[in-house]
């Protein structure tokens, strides 16, 4: 039906007869001269139409926005002074000379041919619309260079394309499995898969010795912006190797796509601690861009009778900490109320400050409320030491060290991006040696990633010391966003057991949920390890977009659903009961 896409056409064929098919994005009537801009998924092209094509000029005045229509016609340049250097197709004109309509199109639900403050809800319903728009069109095509990419650079490093199970058996991942019901095993569920990560360990056992996989993955939890209830992983795995060989491979991934694609030379990938990540910025996935730093200062307040700094100074596991930001002075009291506001949604009971107006007058250059509080010899010793200057302000937090690190780190993120604090466009980095395990407010013990990451010591050791156990676990950061994260896996039988027994998971719920995998490691494993990143994710910082939903084709809201399909739905009682399942009514309200 056509021999060139609209936004192939180009100089190169000026004098040539070409056709091609599209969506009407744009209709213009110029003095008895008709104008239509053509679209399709590479662009956009200007069709002009001349009353002495009597039957292709009428049909051409016929139709209307989104129409889908055929055109042909011969490409000539356009007119001195009509050029448009900002389109692929902007220095030629296609003169019609036939024009046929394919469908017509109702009005659409919001204009596609220009900014439409229109509400997501309206978009997602609509959402084959709001893909016709040109921003959302290169989104997705730039998605699919990026996905093309990974794989061209896995393949040529060795990696096999595997595909795993979709339906699969409940584990715990540390979020809430999707639940299949089955039909032919009464009262039996599938789950599907929060990640393929014991299929893709089984695959390095059988030896396959390189894995990776475009993977989709399903978790029902909480959403926010950059999660949802299905996303798409980059999965891979690899035998023989240690962390540096995987960092390396996946390192090497990420530098490439972001070299083709962007122009953009990531440098180096620094390393850091987890604990110094946490130290100095509250956070796993430090935003390194953002030149401000928490200081811990618990040593000048454990002896003064605030107790709300005293109390968690001299607590354990209590932390006092200090986020000092240059030229904050300026913030007004409002600002500062909205800050405050912010930190409550992470725990903290308040945001106490200092302004430093002129630091060589010592207190009396400084405004706050707490100095009274602190001492006039303590508000100097942590000036001092945080280096504050003129036109500074001070934030403090003083509580559990979860509290401070997730409420400042936050704060942190936040104040850099209001006053545009960012000292580089990109910077990336690998957090290590992280915990093998985290301890619940209920004194029970979780596995920080998860359950068959390896740790960097002995079983013996780990079972004495379990909170004080690392593992070989590795997250690149980039922005202050995960992009991915892995880690070497336990490839021992006899180590799987002592993590499984550490973790309080029985012998019985070992051999019910992790039999094949204890089974699978007597044979032979080789060490191995990988890593998974989030696609949706990586094309969100690529693309600027603000939500991962922007970069999806069909998204789900917050709530998990699809308001398009109306999904998740009703299903029949016939259904049910070839399910084996009977839902619960609801309970009536009690009268009173």
């Amino acid at each position: 039906m056509r021999t060139h896409y609209c936004g192939d056409i180009n100089e190169a064929l000026i004098d040539q007869t070409v056709t091609f098919c599209g969506w009407v994005h744009r209709r213009r009537d110029h003095g008895g001269v008709i104008f239509l801009d053509v679209r399709d998924r590479e662009g956009l092209v200007q069709v002009v139409f001349d009353p002495d094509t009597i039957e292709a000029f009428n049909t051409a005045d016929s139709v209307r926005s989104e129409f889908v229509i055929q055109i042909t016609g011969r490409v000539r340049a356009r007119p001195e002074g009509t050029t448009n250097a900002n389109m692929r197709t902007g220095m030629i004109e296609i003169l019609g000379k036939e024009i046929t309509i394919l469908n017509k199109a109702v009005t659409p639900p919001f204009p596609l041919d220009g900014y439409s403050d229109v509400g997501e809800e309206v978009r997602l319903k609509y959402r084959y619309m709001d893909m016709r728009r040109p921003e959302m069109q290169d989104k997705l095509r730039f998605r699919s260079k990026v996905t093309s990419s990974a794989r061209r650079y896995l393949e040529d490093n060795g990696f096999l394309d595997i595909e795993t199970p979709i339906l699969t058996r409940a584990t715990p991942e540390g979020a809430r499995d999707y639940l299949v019901p089955s039909r032919t095993h009464e009262g039996s569920f599938f789950a599907l898969p929060q990640s393929p990560q014991l299929f893709k360990q089984l695959l390095m056992v059988a030896g396959f010795d390189r894995y990776y996989q475009i993977a989709k993955c399903f978790r029902d939890e909480d959403l926010r912006a950059d999660r949802q209830p299905e996303f798409t992983q980059i999965d891979v795995e690899a035998s023989f190797i240690n962390e540096e060989d995987i960092m390396g491979l996946a390192q090497g991934m990420i530098k490439q796509i972001f070299e083709k694609e962007l122009n953009v030379d990531l440098g180096d990938f620094p390393r850091m601690p987890f604990s110094e990540a946490m130290s100095r910025y509250g956070s796993d996935k430090p935003d390194l861009r953002i030149p401000m730093e928490l200081v811990d200062v618990a040593e000048f307040l454990q002896d003064i009778e605030f107790k709300v700094f005293a109390g968690p100074a001299k607590d354990p596991k209590g932390r006092v900490a200090a986020l000092k930001v240059p030229g904050g002075a300026e913030l007004s009291r409002k600002q500062i109320d909205e800050y405050t506001k912010f930190v409550s949604i992470y725990g903290a009971k308040g945001l106490a400050w200092i302004k430093v107006n002129e630091i060589e007058k010592g207190v009396e250059g400084l405004q706050s409320p707490i100095i009274k509080f602190i001492g006039d010899d303590n508000t100097m010793k942590i000036m001092d030491k945080l280096g504050a200057k003129n036109g500074d302000i001070v934030f403090f937090g003083a509580d559990s060290t979860k509290v401070v690190n997730e409420a400042l780190g936050a704060l942190r993120c936040k104040i850099g991006e209001d006053l545009n604090m960012y000292t580089a466009e990109w910077a990336a980095l690998w957090v290590v040696d992280f915990p093998m395990f985290e301890e619940n407010s209920d004194g029970s013990i979780s596995a920080l990633h998860h359950p068959f990451t390896a740790p960097s010591c002995s079983a013996e050791e780990l079972q004495n010391a379990p909170l004080e156990a690392l593992s070989r676990a590795y997250d690149m950061v980039l922005n202050g966003c995960e992009l991915g994260g892995g880690s070497i896996r336990i490839h021992d039988e006899s180590m799987q057991h002592t993590v499984f027994k550490v973790l309080g998971i029985s012998e019985e719920e070992q051999r019910e949920k992790f039999g094949f995998l204890l089974d699978a490691l007597k044979f032979g494993a080789p060490p191995h390890g990988g890593l998974a990143f989030g696609l949706d994710r990586l094309i969100m910082l690529l693309t600027g977009a603000q939500s991962i939903r922007e970069v999806i084709a069909f998204p789900k809201t917050q709530s998990a659903a699809c308001v398009m399909t109306q999904a998740p739905g009703e299903v029949s009682n016939l259904q049910l009961r070839e399910l084996h399942i009977k839902l619960r009514e609801k309970a009536k309200p009690v009268a009173e």
